[in-house]
């Protein structure tokens, strides 16, 4: 059975209200990105059935930062609370990023938080009745995304590019269903041109040593982004006729093992501009400038994606 591929919100004002088009169903996942503002004493996400005041709430996710700090999940029905289950434990951070994945199963929702599963909550209202998901409190949100279930197949899943490859993720020839599995590959729907913006949201792993962000064309990697947590830098460079120019390596390594990270990469007239959780980190010069030829987004190592946008 496929479903229709909603839409990511995208930096979405605080207090927020959003549809979940067509409900959820048995494996479909919400992913919120964002990052708890320094000094917060709570925020909370909803699953809620509607979107008016008053409206039952399936799971309510309330980090609360008290001493020690923990998370409250509960239901709210016909304007009353059930009983609380806590979790004393704080997955996030004051004044840092994080992400937090909502998985629906038969009989509970999987709650994770960075990557790593943080409870189970099991249902107290059916979730074919959830059709809104709210966001409130001391936090500033960059996506609310949604993942079907498996076995959804997006239109570009059979695109085959027939291209050689040079030295970089070692993919196989066509990308698979927008599962975000590792390493993955996407299109970039009509090449690239200034003022395109590729956003990519996701997890470092804890140990990791490197991850890499490659923009391609037919015959080589127009521009390769390349965190080594190894050697503390953010490796820059171009591959063209199978032979790699000069490496840029100013500028730091702005990504920490374990924790989320949002990625912009933003096309110019004639360099791109790299943001990394909102912070401009790095500026690479074209060195390939038929922009428009550039048409793959290539994703690998140690890392989780939770939202892709090319």
């Amino acid at each position: 059975m496929a479903f229709y591929q909603q839409q990511p919100f995208y930096n979405p004002r605080i207090p927020f209200s959003g549809q979940i088009q067509g409900g959820l169903q048995d494996g479909k996942s919400i992913i919120i990105s964002g990052r708890v503002l320094p000094g917060a004493n709570r925020f909370h996400v909803n699953l809620q059935c509607g979107s008016h005041s008053g409206a039952d709430i399936a799971l309510h996710f309330n980090p609360r930062y008290e001493s020690p700090g923990y998370v409250v999940h509960n239901t709210c029905q016909s304007r009353s609370w059930g009983s609380e289950e806590r979790k004393y434990e704080s997955p996030f951070s004051q004044g840092q990023t994080f992400t937090l994945q909502i998985l629906v199963e038969q009989d509970k929702y999987k709650i994770s938080t960075n990557g790593r599963h943080f409870m189970d909550y099991r249902h107290r209202i059916p979730y074919t009745q959830v059709d809104t998901v709210s966001v409130d409190g001391m936090v500033e949100l960059n996506s609310i995304a949604f993942q079907n279930p498996a076995g959804y197949i997006a239109p570009q899943a059979g695109y085959q590019p027939q291209y050689a490859m040079p030295p970089g993720c070692g993919f196989p020839a066509y990308p698979s269903a927008p599962n975000y599995t590792i390493p993955y590959k996407t299109v970039i729907s009509g090449g690239l041109h200034p003022g395109k913006n590729i956003v990519i949201n996701g997890v470092i792993n804890p140990n990791a040593s490197r991850i890499t962000f490659n923009l391609r064309y037919r015959s080589g990697i127009a521009f390769h982004y390349n965190p080594r947590f190894d050697e503390k830098v953010v490796v820059r460079n171009t591959n063209q006729m199978e032979n790699w120019g000069t490496e840029e390596r100013s500028g730091g390594l702005p990504f920490q093992r374990g924790q989320p990270f949002q990625v912009t990469i933003s096309c110019n007239p004639h360099h791109y501009n790299v943001f990394v959780n909102r912070k401009q980190a790095h500026t690479y010069k074209h060195r390939f400038t038929m922009l428009h030829d550039i048409d793959i987004l290539e994703i690998c190592g140690d890392l989780q994606l939770t939202l892709v946008q090319a």
